[in-house]
């Protein structure tokens, strides 16, 4: 019986039942490191209130239940389990129950997962749960409003080293074998089922502490440790991990003013890891990925940075207060968002924080919110199906920006402080969003409801362009003739994809003027700031005002919006971009260029071509790792079949000059060295280049040619057919590390052979044999691919859909069904992007099972979108008349 995905009524039904009071878990992870031993032990011991003589039920997914023993009389196995769920009736009003099961080792990276270091052989183990994996570990209720108590018993390897969200309060070697001991951990503060964690394995450890006196005379001291596999410690740059660790407990125990309530705080680095990190208390686990082997650019450092610090305010945002049900994600998710960039930006020395987040994560929430699956930020979460596809850019980047604008509507005091007076009133609860906005008007003074209605509870992006009452639509600018602004406002247009209505939402904001100084550097000359409400806002500031070289709309970036830059303004851009002096301007006129590409405003060789002629003298790296992937997909997706060789082959070339030039050892040398290898994937002319860098025959100064981008560039050569197995194995005998062998795994299904082809899609859909890292990787290599070569799989993909959801967990399911999605295509001449037959058999399957799981068809639409939107981009043609060239 398949009943794993619990529906949100079934989840209120139950809470308004039954009250958690405590967990009692013991497991027996003993024998993990016998790949022979699919499973382990778990016994759960639960005490829970509830409504006499009811009814409810357990989660639990494991391969077998021993038994349940309910307020001490054993239930019959048989009669009460059924598939994810184990049946309790007869209930007091004081309950305890027991389940002893066999739980299973994971691949997926759900619930329990255990990885085989390939570089020593070490066995190791971490837990990742959200949104309701801690089933798959431990029998429970598995919902985020039934809080409770928890105290983890592990029995491991002695030599092994063993945490969990509480701190470690006895190990016992166990006499009838020494080789084994038994850790009992702290019991834990009230917390959810979800953010329970255990870490088992021949882990690095590194220790230090934070010692604080608050304001008001309170005095922490939190001991700290990391975590890491043992043949990464070398690598581990745990300094710098614990100075960033003190600098955020600094900064947001004062900033909330509630001190950190969960202890200890170990951080964890973790093989094959689903997420960037995750929450839990007194445990946050990351993807080991931040541990860099090979050589970082300093925009990965900062990245980092904000990740450790999203989830260190999570402490506060979601495991002190966590929101009722996953409707309100964004509860802890856009708050984590917000903070952690606040934090990068406050609490350390970097400048960028904001910079990055304008350029690379409110993009990632522009993709999300213009798809025909996007959601309003508050959303409607039916079932945990829901609750997995939710975890996107929606929650995650609209949400911290529109976070933003109200911090601008309200004042970051009052923002602040509505905050703190929200942890203290709902501290270890759970929460909605109308408990967030009685605390924000009350520290306001301000009503929000309505706020709330248009930024929380609509879908989509605002538009907002510049419309100049006398505006010649030729020139771009007024027909004035002493060079001024007649009249100007800003329109805005506002579409909720979902409801079709129209949701114009208001905007606070600044106008920036732009003209060139006396160093012919374009500087800002004047700004206004003024809230936009409606289709139509004047801005009577600017009339009279000589016409600047550019008028930008959402100077500083202060809301969420797409801006579209006026003629005048867009010339002046294309011919000067490089000459803006202000990073964020940079990056928001980057942003502008680009989303006329994408919308197939403009054609996406002149993307490519700002980026060719402007990202040379980029100094943000940040920014410019983001135009380089932009390009990239501008020239493989968006530009038209019959120009592509010709715009890749002038970009290529442009990225080995720009190789060659960029300072040796420097992060640009590094970013442009990445991207000559992306590009020739599909171009061969580089590839003797290529090769010279691997053998060191072509060596450029201060490149270091290490693990990371070696395989980089051995993807390059296997997709053009000039690297063959005894080369990528015996590359793979030299780096025998977990990104080495994902590396192999990508070029060897690189090749363009129709056997190599067949054999990888067979791994990846129809066995069950790849970890989740190494299934990525393979799809990325089988997708890597002439178009002839990937053309029989597109009707094997469309029959495979309902039977891969069926048969694999949702984690190793989405990323099948989204990676082997037949995404790259070509518009043929002459036809419009809906006639292109995988658009239509896309629409053919999607109209005949309309009763196919909800998350599964939102993928499917969300691919078609993207595809859509690649097509369109291609059909784009170039105006007769090109932009101005400004004067300066």
């Amino acid at each position: 019986m398949s009943n794993e995905n619990l529906q949100r009524r079934e989840a209120a039904e139950r809470s308004a039942l039954i009250s958690t009071t405590s967990y009692d878990i013991s497991l027996d992870v003993r024998q993990a490191a016998d790949p022979a031993v699919p499973g382990y032990t778990s016994r759960s011991v639960i005490t829970f209130t509830a409504e006499p003589g009811s009814s409810t039920f357990l989660d639990f997914i494991g391969s077998s239940v021993h038994s349940v023993l309910l307020n001490g009389k054993g239930l019959p196995v048989e009669d009460v389990v059924h598939g994810a769920r184990i049946r309790l009736d007869n209930l007091r009003a004081e309950n305890q129950v027991t389940v002893t099961g066999t739980a299973l080792y994971s691949r997926s990276g759900e619930g329990m997962h255990r990885f085989v270091d390939p570089a020593d052989g070490q066995c190791y183990l971490y837990t990742q749960y959200e949104p309701a994996d801690a089933r798959r570990v431990f029998a429970n209720f598995e919902q985020p409003d039934l809080k409770a108590t928890y105290t983890f018993h592990v029995t491991a390897p002695a030599d092994w080293q063993v945490a969990s969200n509480g701190a470690e309060a006895n190990r016992t070697l166990l006499t009838s074998d020494p080789a084994t001991a038994c850790w009992d951990f702290a019991t834990t503060l009230p917390m959810s089922t979800y953010i329970t964690t255990v870490l088992a394995g021949p882990y690095f450890k590194a220790e230090d502490r934070w010692q604080a006196t608050l304001d008001d005379g309170t005095r922490l001291d939190v001991p700290l440790a990391l975590y890491c596999r043992a043949s990464m410690a070398g690598s581990f740059d745990t300094d710098h991990l614990f100075d960033l660790t003190k600098k955020g407990l600094d900064f947001f125990n004062r900033l909330f003013d509630y001190p950190y309530p969960w202890g200890k705080y170990d951080q964890a680095f973790v093989p094959e890891y689903n997420l960037g990190a995750m929450e839990n208390p007194g445990l946050v686990t990351f993807t080991e990925s931040y541990v860099f082997t090979s050589r970082a650019t300093d925009a990965q450092y900062q990245a980092r940075a904000n990740t450790l610090l999203h989830e260190m305010a999570h402490m506060w945002f979601g495991d002190l207060v966590t929101m009722q049900w996953w409707d309100d994600l964004w509860l802890k998710e856009s708050f984590a968002d917000y903070m952690g960039t606040l934090g990068v930006d406050r609490a350390t020395d970097w400048d960028t924080a904001w910079v990055n987040f304008a350029n690379k994560r409110k993009a990632w929430a522009y993709v999300q919110d213009q798809l025909p699956t996007t959601h309003p930020i508050v959303a409607d979460i039916p079932d945990l199906e829901a609750a997995k596809q939710n975890f996107d850019g929606i929650t995650y980047a609209k949400g911290a920006s529109v976070l933003k604008q109200l911090v601008a509507y309200v004042g970051f005091d009052a923002f602040i402080a509505g905050s703190r007076e929200y942890f203290r009133k709902h501290a270890y609860g759970n929460t909605s969003l109308a408990d967030l906005l009685a605390a924000l008007d009350a520290a306001s003074g301000r009503e929000l409801s309505g706020w709330a209605r248009q930024w929380l509870q609509t879908s989509g992006i605002s538009t907002l362009s510049l419309d100049f009452g006398s505006e010649d639509a030729a020139e771009g600018t007024t027909t004035d003739d002493d060079g001024t602004l007649g009249g100007v406002a800003i329109v805005q247009e506002a579409t909720d994809p979902v409801t079709g209505r129209e949701d114009l939402r208001p905007h606070r904001l600044r106008v920036g003027s732009y003209d060139f100084d006396a160093d012919d550097a374009l500087v800002r000359t004047g700004s206004i700031e003024t809230d936009v409400a409606g289709a139509r806002t004047e801005l009577p500031q600017l009339a009279g005002q000589p016409r600047p070289a550019l008028l930008l709309v959402n100077d500083d970036d202060l809301t969420y919006a797409k801006v579209r830059l006026d003629p005048a303004s867009e010339a002046t851009v294309r011919a000067s971009l490089d000459r803006i002096t202000d990073p964020m301007t940079r990056a928001l006129c980057w942003t502008s260029l680009w989303n006329s590409a994408r919308d197939g405003e403009s054609p996406a060789s002149l993307y490519v071509d700002a980026v060719a002629a402007f990202a040379p003298a980029e100094t943000g790296i940040g920014v410019l790792l983001n135009v380089l992937d932009n390009a990239t997909t501008a020239v493989e997706r968006y530009t038209p079949l019959d120009s592509r060789d010709e715009v890749r082959s002038a970009f290529l070339a442009a990225a080995a000059a720009e190789l060659d030039r960029a300072t040796p050892g420097s992060d640009q040398q590094l970013a442009w060295a990445r991207t000559l290898a992306t590009l020739s994937r599909h171009d061969g002319s580089m590839l003797p280049r290529l090769r010279g860098l691997l053998d060191g025959s072509a060596a450029v100064e201060g490149l270091a040619v290490d693990a990371e981008l070696r395989w980089h560039l051995w993807h390059a050569l296997a997709a053009n057919g000039q690297a063959g197995a005894e080369e990528l194995d015996a590359e793979l005998a030299r780096d025998t590390t977990a990104s080495g062998r994902a590396g192999h795994a990508t070029a060897m299904a690189s090749r363009p052979d129709p056997a190599v082809k067949a054999a990888a899609w067979d791994a990846a859909v129809h066995g069950t044999e790849l970890s989740n890292q190494i299934l990525t990787a393979t799809i990325s290599g089988l997708v890597t691919a002439p178009a002839a070569l990937l053309e029989p799989y597109v009707e094997p993909y469309f029959d495979c859909l309902r039977t891969v959801w069926a048969g694999r967990s949702i984690e190793i399911a989405s990323r099948i069904v989204r990676g082997l999605y037949p995404a790259a295509q070509d518009l043929a001449a002459g036809t419009r992007p809906e006639e292109h037959p995988v658009v239509q058999r896309t629409d053919e399957w999607l109209a005949a099972n309309l009763d196919a799981p909800h998350a599964l068809r939102r993928i499917i639409i969300e691919q078609r979108s993207h595809l859509m939107r690649a097509l369109t981009a291609q059909a784009a043609v170039v105006n007769s008349s090109t932009p101005n060239q400004p004067a300066h």
